[in-house]
């Protein structure tokens, strides 16, 4: 946990000079028991009003600065919690994104959510905790022992005595909560997972009328965090009558035991109301250091969490070359396998063929063949795991990672749109794009007449997700996206299924006239059919290549596809 200490660096100050202000004001809290003994039995108790004068106001004056102390504290350790939180959370999104697609795909978008919210939030909790009261707690409870011994060296033994009961009930407390608030935090990854499903697919839930299930999956998601926080609860509500009743205990022994000494003539009044204040001390002090030792137990859990994303080493590296370069577009694939993991079998084996520049490459074939996962090699989302993927003659490892993502544009299967206008959609492939550059993407993409009757047009919000559009509007917005930055390498995956034949073959035919080599997944054969090349897949293999009437003449599996297509077209 402290290894992530180095984060809250610019804080420094406030990690200094936040514990020096609550020593300070737990010094004057241990002195303040002391004057009011010295108010009663000099003061009070013999009448000396000048006494009593003179201790209520240093009394004043020490509670009054312990209270300012306090606040300075507080505010250090805000600004140092949340600015330490703040800079590890940018850390946290700035690893993440340097992950590769396989490493993303092994931790989980939910967890990994949790990791930088939740589990964030409990250690700015304890690194709060820690400025505020790792100090002041120990201090006071070792504080009040050493004055209970100056005051009367009995009593401080009966302090002695107290002080390992409140540590065996501490440990009861402790030793059987930690593990549950470890399990809370399982608990809550799960919960997460099951919301994000929930929300993402609640048209595939309702279609298939699976609500009410869903409902009782999440309902024992709910109760089982809710019967772990329920147990922890209950552990937690014994620590308040069980130390109270050994404060009791304690204030009871100190009255027996004082009680003799003062009527002895040993002990004075006003020092035995002082042991009493001094034991009230102790116990709270070490009721908030069991807190805090249940704080560090969560944030412990919640850093090693976080630990496991941020010492991920990135299995794809950014060469460092200069991003300036400008690619042509000539694309091969030289023996090329690849595999999504050790445990996984090969999603593509033994890959070879030659793309040149601006020609139109169509891959087809069943559905899991790795027509995908070829194309995810081009800009290293994941890395081949044999053989070579050269763009213009070279491995893609020796260029930067800006210039294969800035210059090689991809649709995916699924239409992505971010919240905002759709310009602002738009400029996400061009960020300098004028209206022009839109408009012109969007004719490309056969968009321009649903844009032109919106009444805000290049203006009009786009919900989350692209919601308050069709499929095939989503489409087409996503092409425009990735064709307004004049892309090297297009790769549409078979991102034109949502669309009619007409359109389909109004945008190939549009993207003719664009520069730049254009790679086409699709399972319709009308798609690709007059592209200079096509790839047939099966099983992660490329089983044939060449134009549409040289497969149909070397290609069974290819007319296979042909011939199935033409009967469903009949």
């Amino acid at each position: 946990m402290f290894s992530l200490l180095k984060y809250a660096k610019e804080y420094r100050k406030q990690l200094i000079l936040g514990p020096v202000f609550k020593f300070l004001e737990a010094v004057f809290e241990l002195i303040l028991p002391w004057q009011m003994a010295r108010l009663i039995d000099e003061g009070i108790k013999k009448s000396n009003w000048p006494v009593v004068v003179q201790m209520a106001v240093w009394m004043a004056a020490m509670s009054v600065i312990g209270l300012l102390f306090a606040v300075v504290c507080q505010y250090f350790a805000s600004v140092a919690s949340q600015g330490f939180g703040t800079e590890l959370r940018n850390q946290l999104l700035k690893k993440i994104n340097q992950l590769s697609h396989e490493e993303l795909n092994q931790f989980g978008t939910d967890t990994l959510i949790t990791r930088m919210t939740n589990d964030v939030n409990q250690l700015q909790l304890a690194l709060a905790m820690l400025i505020r009261l790792v100090v002041r707690a120990p201090f006071l409870s070792i504080g009040a022992i050493v004055m209970a011994f100056v005051i009367d060296w009995q009593a401080g033994l009966l302090f002695l005595l107290v002080l390992p009961l409140f540590c065996l009930v501490l440990y009861f407390m402790i030793s059987r909560s930690i593990p549950l608030y470890k399990k809370v935090q399982g608990q809550l990854d799960h919960l997460n997972e099951l919301v994000s499903q929930n929300l993402s697919g609640v048209r595939v839930i309702r279609a298939f009328a699976r609500t009410d299930q869903q409902k009782e999956t999440f309902h024992d998601a709910t109760d089982s965090l809710n019967n772990v926080y329920v147990r922890v609860g209950n552990l937690q509500a014994l620590l308040t009558p069980a130390t109270t009743l050994l404060m009791n205990v304690g204030i009871i022994g100190l009255f027996y035991l004082g009680g003799w000494k003062v009527n002895a003539g040993h002990l004075q009044q006003g020092q035995l109301l002082a042991l009493v204040n001094y034991m009230n001390q102790m116990l709270l002090a070490l009721i908030v250091v069991s807190n805090l030792v249940v704080i560090f137990t969560r944030a412990a859990a919640s850093a090693e969490r976080i630990n496991e994303v941020l010492a991920v080493q990135p299995a794809i590296v950014d060469c460092g070359a200069a991003p300036t370069e400008t690619l042509k577009g000539g694309l091969a694939f030289e023996k090329v396998s690849f595999r999504y993991g050790p445990t996984y079998g090969s999603a593509l084996s033994d890959i070879s063929f030659t793309v040149k520049p601006n020609q139109t490459i169509g891959l087809i074939g069943p559905t899991g063949s790795g027509k995908s996962t070829l194309t995810q090699l081009i800009p290293r989302f994941y890395e081949a795991s044999a053989g070579r993927v050269l763009l213009d003659q070279r491995p893609v490892a020796d260029f930067s990672l800006t210039t294969l993502r800035t210059q090689i544009a991809m649709v995916p299967q699924t239409a992505v749109l971010f919240h905002g206008t759709i310009r602002e959609n738009l400029q996400w492939g061009k960020a300098t794009a004028s209206d022009d550059d839109c408009w012109q993407a969007l004719a490309i993409a056969q968009a321009t007449d649903f844009v032109q009757s919106l009444p805000k047009q290049l203006d009009t919000l786009i919900q989350e997700g692209g919601k308050n559009f069709s499929g095939g509007q989503r489409q087409r917005l996503t092409i425009a996206r990735a064709v307004i930055a004049k892309p090297a390498i297009l790769i549409l995956d078979d991102s034109l299924s949502a669309l009619d034949y007409k359109t389909d073959l109004a945008l190939r035919r549009a993207l003719q006239t664009q520069p730049g080599t254009v790679l086409i997944i699709s399972q319709r054969v009308r798609s690709i059919q007059e592209a200079d090349q096509i790839l047939v897949m099966d099983n992660g293999r490329l089983l044939a290549q060449g134009t549409h009437e040289e497969l149909l003449d070397a290609s069974s599996e290819y007319r296979e596809i042909v011939q199935s297509q033409a009967e469903v077209t009949d």
